[in-house]
């Protein structure tokens, strides 16, 4: 019994099963794809150059979910009774999945601003992301007033929500202080420095937000005009901005922020409420025709 049971319910673990899938067909032409999956996402799923065992396998963050399906399928994973999850606008299909099956027989919060959506499958609204998360019907609040982010910068990103096709109201902030200035100068790289020279006058950290291929001629500008990054000054790419805060704020060119990926829009609008105090827009090119449109109504 134990033999036959074997071979027709063998033990397996995600990573076996994973793993010869997306190695392709054997050589004995067995593919557990087979008339479930099409020819060209057959080929599109396949690796490359398989590795040669399961456990030289280096696995992607979207593997990881797959794994976690497969898991799911061999063994029922724990649930919880209040399940917590922030920057949930990014959430895959796939990851919400992995979310649903921990809160199915629980209670669920996500939290996440759609106008910060920048991966390829991020959400444009609450509802949908809601029913992916296995709780069709949930109670939607727009957190519209914060005080994180001063009015005049709030104002400037809120000119980009009618291009983000996305449904969010328009953010308001409690404070009235803060700092915007919108500057055109004719070298991208001479005006970045003379924008952080005049932020070091400040108190607080300085962060340069530029398009990911501007980010070492910046750095290259800033170290030969002898400004050292250390401790108050860093330059970073607009891809990894997101949660990031500073008290001085200079975005570098929006235009190429917008222009470097296909939710650019988002990422730049990421980049503009970095600024806890005060932000700098230092600009060589035209600006992005939608920064300049109309907030839309409170």
């Amino acid at each position: 019994m134990t033999a036959w049971l074997d071979r027709v319910w063998p033990a397996v673990k995600p990573e076996e099963v994973l793993h010869e899938v997306l190695r392709g067909p054997s050589g004995d032409d067995r593919d557990p794809a087979r008339g479930v999956l099409t020819d060209a996402e057959r080929t599109a799923l396949t690796w490359t150059r398989p590795p040669r065992a399961v456990r030289s396998a280096r696995w992607s963050a979207a593997d990881l979910v797959l794994l976690d399906e497969i898991a799911a399928l061999i063994e029922r994973p724990r649930g919880y009774g209040h399940v917590i999850v922030d920057e949930a606008q990014d959430l895959s299909p796939m990851e919400c999945r992995a979310v649903a099956r921990r809160s199915e027989h629980g209670s669920l919060t996500v939290l996440g601003d759609l106008a910060q959506g920048t991966t390829p499958w991020a959400a444009t609204s609450w509802p949908e992301r809601l029913e992916l998360l296995g709780k069709p019907g949930g109670q939607v609040i727009a957190l519209t007033t914060g005080f994180r982010v001063p009015a005049a910068v709030v104002e400037l990103a809120n000119t980009l929500l009618a291009a983000l096709e996305a449904q969010v109201p328009a953010t308001r902030s409690y404070r009235s202080d803060g700092r915007l200035r919108v500057v055109s100068v004719p070298v991208l790289e001479k005006g970045v420095v003379e924008a952080v020279r005049e932020a070091l006058g400040f108190e607080g950290s300085i962060g340069v937000i530029a398009a990911d291929g501007h980010v070492e001629s910046i750095t290259a500008a800033l170290w030969d005009d002898g400004l050292d990054l250390g401790d108050r000054l860093s330059v970073l790419p607009a891809s990894l901005c997101k949660g990031l805060e500073y008290d001085h704020v200079v975005v570098a060119e929006p235009a190429a922020i917008a222009e470097a990926e296909r939710r650019g829009l988002n990422r730049l609008y990421v980049a503009l409420t970095r600024a806890v105090s005060r932000l700098d827009v230092v600009h060589a090119l035209p600006l992005p025709p939608q920064l300049s449109h109309p907030a839309p109504a409170a």
